[in-house]
């Protein structure tokens, strides 16, 4: 590794969510979504494209602006935003992007000659009879995933719905009732059989092995060790789990949950240690190992997303055992007890009066804080935790044995008190700094403890006002 991975994999401005990890040529490729910093809307942005070698995960390649869905002849006057793609090598050689516009319930494919791109608009998926599908009222179709299987070619579309939305699409003949199932031909576009519900939503789980876990959206299928895996976000949104199955099509069983963002259902945890909103991914192999992909959420709001990634570990039985979030994500170890952190890597973050699930409208309350960046919308500019008041706490998971005995901290704000560090939420068996306000960015020092063995470090606000937290030394 060229330096250690951190959780969020990207660099600091860059917004890539719903990320389906693919590896072609030794390189993994992160084909998702592209948020824009500031807007109000999901998917802002045109598709980028991000690279690294897979033996070392900190080396990434930009690859550019890879798709405009402006470029779709369904989306003429460039008013819809490309949602969750997904990207396959067809047995032409060639890389099929599928994905969906922001209001049109088809699924679209671009094509491209190289797993990079530029991907070029190929057609959308219909019918023999070249009805599109989605648009003939039988599925509502969103967040493609794509599976080729010994020659066969599996397309998996679906959401969903529920209450009145959900009784209004079934009136028009549209099924909505969770992830479904269709076979292509080699043209990566046809049609080659009716669709099949493979995971209930909520609204028909009842009975099922999916109660409490049913279907809502991001269905992303892979074969693993002869078996099928259809990972998804689950009804509460801030998960994702994984269905099985001996077949593409089905029966599919309950499986169990991957990652959650705010760790709910980790060891039996309860209480979010993170903020929530919903969460889109997939699974990935990489050097024997299985990695997740997920993304949260920063800027206090639902549509600035960065992705992020965690090792799983796959039982005997083939089952996965839920990953704990965390700030060294893909590192082959914990982080070094030595050297300067951003706080944009902590993954976990709490008001003193814990976290919410962010609205889809309006602002949060201004007890909370939040990750975010100074500079343009789009730009690259400084990332940091902004409003840590009294009671709130910044949690970084894991270090190696300490090998410093002084703690800088940058700050700014009108915060006036002290931070309590510790390997323990408000312990301070590390270092208690004092905080003064200042306009401007300061670094402010303290003796620290050394700790021994691997440990998280949480970083809690006691005072008045508010402080922005950028990054911290271990020196």
């Amino acid at each position: 590794m060229k330096q250690c991975v951190v959780n969020p994999i990207l660099p600091s401005w860059e917004y890539i969510p719903d990320v389906e990890p693919r590896v072609f040529n030794g390189r993994l490729y992160l084909y998702g979504s592209h948020d824009r910093f500031g807007s109000t809307e999901f998917c802002a942005n045109d598709y980028a494209l991000w690279s690294a070698p897979v033996d070392d995960l900190s080396d990434w390649s930009y690859h550019g602006i890879v798709y405009s869905p402006k470029t779709d002849p369904a989306n003429q006057d460039g008013s819809q935003t490309g949602f969750a793609p997904d990207c396959v090598q067809g047995p032409d050689g060639r890389y099929y992007l599928y994905y969906c516009l922001s209001r049109s319930s088809q699924v679209s494919v671009a094509v491209a000659h190289q797993p990079e791109g530029p991907f070029t608009y190929y057609g959308a998926v219909h019918r023999p009879d070249g009805t599109v599908f989605g648009h003939d009222k039988t599925v509502f179709c969103f967040d493609p995933g794509v599976l080729l299987d010994d020659g066969n070619i599996w397309l998996y579309v679906g959401f969903g719905l529920g209450g009145p939305m959900r009784q209004f699409v079934l009136q028009q003949g549209i099924q909505c009732d969770g992830s479904y199932c269709v076979q292509l031909e080699e043209d990566m576009l046809t049609l080659r059989s009716e669709t099949k519900l493979v995971i209930p939503a909520q609204a028909v789980a009842e009975g099922t092995g999916f109660e409490g876990h049913a279907f809502y959206e991001a269905s992303s299928p892979r074969k693993i060790g002869g078996r099928y895996y259809l990972v998804y976000s689950s009804q509460l949104s801030h998960e994702l789990c994984y269905a099985t199955a001996d077949h593409p099509a089905g029966p599919y069983e309950y499986g169990g949950t991957l990652v959650s963002i705010g760790d709910l259902g980790y060891h039996g945890n309860d209480t979010a240690l993170n903020y929530l909103e919903n969460t889109h991914g997939g699974l990935v192999e990489l050097g024997g190992r299985w990695a997740i992909f997920y993304h949260r959420q920063t800027n206090g709001c639902r549509y600035a997303r960065q992705c992020c990634a965690e090792w799983l570990t796959l039982t005997p039985e083939g089952k996965f055992l839920q990953a704990e979030v965390t700030s060294q994500g893909l590192n082959p170890e914990p982080l070094p007890g030595k050297g300067t952190y951003e706080a944009r890597i902590a993954c976990n973050l709490s008001s003193a009066q814990g976290t919410i699930f962010y609205p889809k409208e309006g602002a949060i309350d201004p007890i909370h804080p939040y990750f975010t960046q100074d500079g343009p919308e789009d730009g690259q500019g400084k990332a940091y935790i902004a409003n840590l008041q009294n009671g709130s706490w910044a949690g970084f998971k894991y270090f190696a044995p300490a090998q410093s005995t002084r703690l800088t901290l940058e700050l700014k704000g009108d915060g006036a008190g002290v931070f309590r560090v510790g390997t323990t939420v408000g312990k301070g068996d590390v270092a208690t700094i004092p905080v003064e306000p200042s306009g401007d960015w300061k670094q402010v020092c303290a003796t620290m403890t050394p700790w021994s063995g691997v440990q998280a470090l949480y970083f809690q606000f006691e005072g008045t006002g508010a402080v922005d937290f950028a990054q911290f030394s271990l020196e």
